[in-house]
């Protein structure tokens, strides 16, 4: 399947609530995620080779997001049975062996990714303080390679003026990975 854009930032939208089980055996609503200064929701999953090549800078530009007061939380809704890979005990184990610093919630319904409009794995929802997006970019510019010494880091810089300013970057070019893998109707 060729890769897949998310679509330009809708700023300003509001995203519905959601009530998810996480990989850490509680449930998380989006207000409990939300942080004082902002929220970055992406969705992702296990088996795709955009999301396995940014996972170590998405870690730690939640770590360092986190310590700016943005909460953080990942999303897999992609159809389990179709892609084992992504079921909920892989999600355990993924989880786990790279010790996310957010919680990784199950969408199992798909409800959430079609209320949001999720497009992609990784796709990136980038709010202010206020629960307005402001940020529907990509990590950075390597793709599924490894950044060339001196990349910027666009979804960390986007999110650190969220953080400051309560308004994201203008210009914003769109995060490219995985479809989402939708159930047969």
């Amino acid at each position: 399947m060729p890769p897949v854009n998310a679509p330009v930032c809708d700023f300003g939208w509001k995203a519905p609530d959601f009530t998810l089980p996480a990989t850490d055996g509680k449930t998380y609503s989006l207000g409990d995620v939300k942080g004082p200064r902002g929220t970055l929701i992406v969705f992702i999953c296990n088996h795709c080779p955009f999301v396995l090549a940014a996972l170590e800078r998405i870690i730690r530009d939640a770590r360092e997001l986190q310590s700016l007061g943005v909460g953080v939380a990942a999303i897999s809704s992609n159809d389990a049975e179709a892609y084992p890979d992504d079921s909920f005990d892989n999600m355990k184990k993924l989880a786990q062996e790279h010790d996310f610093p957010f919680p990784y919630l199950h969408d199992e319904s798909q409800d959430v990714a079609r209320a949001w409009g999720a497009a992609c794995t990784p796709d990136f929802f980038g709010f202010n303080a206020d629960g307005e997006l402001q940020y529907r970019g990509r990590i950075d510019a390597a793709g599924m390679k490894a950044p060339a010494p001196g990349t910027p880091r666009e979804l960390f810089e986007a999110m650190r003026q969220i953080a400051e300013t309560g308004e994201g970057p203008r210009e914003q070019t769109p995060s490219i990975g995985c479809s989402i893998k939708w159930k047969a109707a």
